[in-house]
């Protein structure tokens, strides 16, 4: 019971810290379900635009 008792801190701590990530964790699956962008910024202005999601209902760039 010593080991426990004195290390009750760390392991509030610890406990906290992985409801946080597990939290996160599902918000993230939750947004790529619905089909949210996990960056967290529009797609306009971005370099990465073109191969981070599939164009859908636009002609892609030198089609007509």
């Amino acid at each position: 019971m010593g080991r426990i008792s004195d290390n009750l801190g760390t392991i509030v701590i610890s406990l906290i810290l992985a409801a946080v990530v597990a939290l996160v964790i599902v918000k993230m699956v939750r947004d790529k379900m619905k089909g949210k962008s996990s960056c967290g910024c529009g797609c306009s202005n971005c370099a990465m635009r073109g191969s981070c999601h599939a164009e859908t209902g636009r002609s892609k760039k030198g089609e007509k």
